[in-house]
């Protein structure tokens, strides 16, 4: 059994090393860390069941592990609990220092659903008594499971692409994807995303730097000559510097900042990195690879209360991205579910 576990946790690493190697710009990514992860916890259980009899006569081993697996138990069962408060908390405090309006009210929805489904949920399915309405209530209650668990692997995901081992050497091009002005003044928002690039193109030399935004409504200039003029300012080589003045979305950032870039040596495609707000990162990876554009993530930070209400809007956008593949699933679970009704009844 041992072997077997092993064996199971060494397949599962494998795997999660090769997605990372080859195309880590997906959920594949979250899911084989989590699949390696739970497989190793399963190969430490299995090895603590083995060596019991060594383990026993070791009092301060077996105390460590009484006291791991008490802190891993309470950390599950409050987890949900845990989750609300932190969503609630940072919500309030989106609303308070940015304002009221719909994007702000994220944080304080996701509560209040998460809420509904930890203790009014449970109730409707005890009122769901008939076959069908039971068939129902499980139907949305896997659909709302599905979710979480889809959320959970993206967050997961975003970690994942935020971190990098030597890929911030050798690069060809600094992508700096813009984020709107104050009139014609970068954001703080915006100067942290040019000083994440700044940082780049201080380790790499040979590279160039394309900031890309176009003029948006409540803007004086373009968001890539405002942004030029604050790399100019804070010391940078102007003939380091390329304005894509055209994008007025993430896809068109990357589409035309692409158009911009020469190839490699020997016609090889260029070495690019792109930079946003950390919480942007993945989704704006996703949607290169869509293009073909191969590239590695960069994240500048922001303010924590913000980062939560953020980062669920930036799924509900891998959502709509990704909306017909996710459709397909939940239909799949739907109709199983009422195939099985069908044939009890």
């Amino acid at each position: 059994m041992l072997q077997v576990s092993f064996f199971a946790f060494l397949t599962f690493f494998c795997v999660f090393v090769g997605v990372m190697l080859h195309e880590p710009r997906g959920l594949w990514s979250g899911v084989t860390f989590f699949l390696m992860m739970l497989s190793l916890g399963g190969f430490l259980l299995t090895a603590a069941a083995v060596y019991w009899d060594w383990l026993s006569a070791h009092t301060i081993a077996v105390w460590a592990l009484l006291i791991l697996a008490g802190f891993a138990a309470l950390f599950v069962l409050a987890f949900p609990l845990l989750l609300l408060i932190l969503f609630l908390i940072q919500g309030i405090r989106v609303v308070r220092h940015e304002g009221l309006s719909p994007a702000n009210l994220l944080s304080l929805l996701f509560a209040g659903l998460w809420f509904g489904f930890l203790f009014i949920w449970p109730a409707v399915g005890v009122w769901a008594k008939d076959s069908l309405g039971s068939a129902l209530y499980l139907i949305v209650s896997l659909s709302a499971v599905y979710l979480l668990s889809l959320m959970a692997m993206y967050a997961l995901s975003t970690i994942l692409n935020l971190v990098h081992l030597r890929k911030s050497r050798n690069l060809d091009y600094i992508v700096v994807l813009g984020s709107g002005l104050n009139g014609d003044r970068v954001t703080p928002l915006l100067a942290g995303r040019i000083q994440r690039g700044i940082q780049l193109l201080e380790k790499n030399p040979q590279a160039k730097m394309i900031l890309s935004g176009g003029q948006g409504p409540g803007e004086d200039l373009p968001e890539s000559d405002a942004m030029g003029a604050y790399v100019v300012e804070k010391g940078v080589d102007p003939g380091r510097i390329l304005l894509e003045r055209r994008s007025t979305s993430t896809e068109e950032n990357l589409l035309f900042s692409r158009e911009m870039m020469e190839p490699g040596p020997k016609g090889k495609a260029p070495r690019v990195a792109l930079v946003t707000t950390a919480y942007h990162v993945f989704r704006a990876l996703i949607l290169a690879r869509k293009q073909g554009m191969k590239c590695v993530g960069f994240g500048a930070k922001t303010k924590w209360y913000f980062t939560l209400n953020a980062v669920l809007r930036e799924f509900a956008g891998y959502l709509k991205l990704t909306r017909k593949r996710h459709l397909r699933v939940l239909c799949s679970m739907g109709g199983l579910v009422l195939l099985l009704y069908l044939i009890a009844a």
